[in-house]
């Protein structure tokens, strides 16, 4: 996870303390994150296999990036030399210029932008550069999450993970495929049943919490193409939140859809032990990779949900 170098800017600062905002309030503070498109090979399933992809930081997804509303990013993108293509990204949190903060890089290059985070959520970040689906479809997305300024806007979460739910094809280089919606696997951070070894005898992982713990579950449709509709087989949200804002909440919900370059919240709470299986419940995505298994036991692992283990390798 990048969260680098955070310095505190003394005039908001200063501001917030005058102005006497709520208390426990985070002050904002200058962040700088960056990241490296890289053409590389990537895991491809839980059995080893490789497959080339495009990504950010030779990983699919790229890195969780993480910020708190009002702070000033300095986001730079470095084009690895190596690799054969232009690369550009495109941060769902940014207010800018499309033909400038998100224009395309050759390799070897990089640019650098700043931006505000004004509003708090879960965000998407993916390559803007044309065709943007072959980009997309080849693994260059991942999650940016601003935090709430004020500690208390939503009810404290016990653990978090982020997935974010994809399709799969065979041919990177066939976009005409990409086009008709030719997929082959949908996944869970880069890999199908990466977290069920009901599905997948090769998935060594799940996510674990306890009874009774509040699990935010942030979930992003990176598509390109589907919609998602993300429900917990034996279990309800007991809250969703649309892009992750604290102001738009919705209670004891079944399924909540989230389109192609959308993001939600999900809370959820289990009072018993055992599974829940976080699936989209369209048949064709969940049977084909979109499943990930919640185990809540008195003996989860405390390090689950925190940290680096929030977006789970």
């Amino acid at each position: 996870m990048l969260h680098t170098n955070r310095k505190l800017i003394p005039s908001l600062a200063a501001a917030l303390l005058l102005a006497g905002t709520f208390a426990g309030a985070v002050q904002a503070a200058e962040v700088h994150l960056s990241l490296t498109a890289k053409e590389a090979d990537v895991p491809a399933d839980n059995a080893g296999h490789m497959r080339h992809a495009w990504t950010y930081d030779g990983k699919v997804p790229g890195p969780l990036l993480r910020v708190t509303q009002g702070d000033t990013v300095v986001f730079t993108l470095k084009n690895d030399p190596a690799n054969k293509n232009s690369h550009s990204i495109d941060l769902h949190t940014v207010r800018g210029d499309v033909l400038t903060t998100f224009a395309p890089i050759k390799p070897g290059e990089s640019k650098t932008f700043t931006f505000t985070a004004d509003n708090p959520g879960i965000f998407f970040y993916h390559c803007g550069s044309d065709p943007m689906i072959q980009h997309i479809a080849n693994g260059m997305f991942g999650a940016i999450i601003v935090d709430p300024k004020d500690p208390n806007a939503m009810p404290k979460a016990d653990r978090e993970y982020v997935l974010i739910e994809s399709e799969l094809f065979d041919n990177g280089e066939d976009v005409k495929g990409m086009m008709a919606d030719h997929w082959q696997h949908t996944a869970f951070n880069g890999i199908p049943f990466r977290y069920d070894p009901v599905h997948d005898e090769n998935a060594t992982q799940t996510l674990e919490a306890k009874p009774g713990e509040r699990v935010r579950i942030y979930l992003i449709n990176a598509g390109p193409n589907d919609f998602s509709s993300f429900h917990p087989i034996a279990g309800i949200w007991d809250k969703v939140y649309p892009s992750g804002n604290p102001k738009n909440v919705l209670t004891d919900v079944q399924a909540y859809t989230v389109a192609p370059g959308d993001a939600a919240a999900f809370d959820i709470i289990s009072p018993v032990e055992g599974a829940n299986a976080l699936v989209d419940h369209s048949m064709r995505s969940a049977l084909s990779g979109a499943i990930a298994i919640l185990m809540f036991s008195k003996t989860a692992d405390p390090s689950m949900g925190h940290g680096d283990k929030i977006l789970v390798r």
